[in-house]
C-alpha cells in the first residue's frame, strides 16, 4: 500500500500534537490566577506551540509540493476530493495565519515576550487597538479551527470505517 512520505507522516502527527498543546494552554490558562506562573507558564506554552507549528507547516507545504500524494483506493468521487482538497487548504491557510496572528498581537501588544529562551520583544511600536482588533481575529479562526480539525478527523474516521478506503492508513505510522 502507497503511504505519505514517512517525513510527511511524522511532521502531520507532530503538527496535531503541537496544536493540541496550543489549544490546551490556552484554555487551561484561563483556570489558573492571572499574576500566577502556572498562568505565564500557560501562555508562554501556547506562544512556543503556535510558533512551531507556523515553522511546521512552512515545512509541509514543502513537502507537499515535493512528493506526490498518494492514491486513495478505491478512488472517491470528485466532488468528495473537491471537497478534501478545500479543507486541506482550509486547515493550512489556519495553522499558517493563526500563529502569524498570534505574534503580530504580543509585537502590537507592547508586551514582553521570548521565543524558547529568545527576547522577541520590541520590534514594532506599541499599538493596543490593533493588537486587540488582530487577536479578535485570532481568537475568532482558532475556534473556527475547531470545527476544522474536527471535520477532517471525521472525514478520515468516515474514509476509513464506512468508505473502507485507504485515506487514513495512507498518513498512519509504520512499515
Amino acid at each position: 500500500m502507497q503511504r505519505f512520505a514517512r517525513s510527511q507522516i511524522y511532521l502531520h502527527w507532530l503538527t496535531l500534537l503541537l496544536i493540541a498543546i496550543a489549544y490546551a494552554a490556552i484554555e487551561l490558562r484561563d483556570a489558573f490566577s492571572e499574576d500566577g506562573p502556572v498562568h505565564d507558564f500557560s501562555k508562554t506554552l501556547h506562544f512556543n506551540a503556535g510558533i512551531l507549528v507556523w515553522i511546521l507547516m512552512a515545512v509541509r507545504l514543502y513537502l507537499k509540493h515535493r512528493y506526490a500524494d498518494p492514491a486513495i483506493v478505491p478512488p472517491p468521487p470528485p466532488w468528495q476530493m473537491a471537497l478534501a482538497k478545500l479543507m486541506h487548504m482550509a486547515l493550512y491557510a489556519t495553522f499558517i495565519a493563526l500563529p502569524v496572528l498570534g505574534v503580530l498581537t504580543q509585537l502590537y501588544g507592547g508586551k514582553n515576550w521570548v521565543f524558547m529562551g529568545i527576547d522577541v520583544s520590541g520590534f514594532t511600536p506599541a499599538d493596543r487597538g490593533l493588537a486587540r482588533t488582530i487577536k479578535s481575529v485570532h481568537e475568532t479562526w482558532a475556534n473556527v479551527g475547531y470545527f476544522l480539525i474536527a471535520g477532517h478527523a471525521s472525514a478520515a474516521i468516515w474514509h476509513h470505517y464506512v468508505q473502507r478506503d485507504n485515506t487514513l492508513k495512507r498518513m498512519m505510522p509504520g512499515d
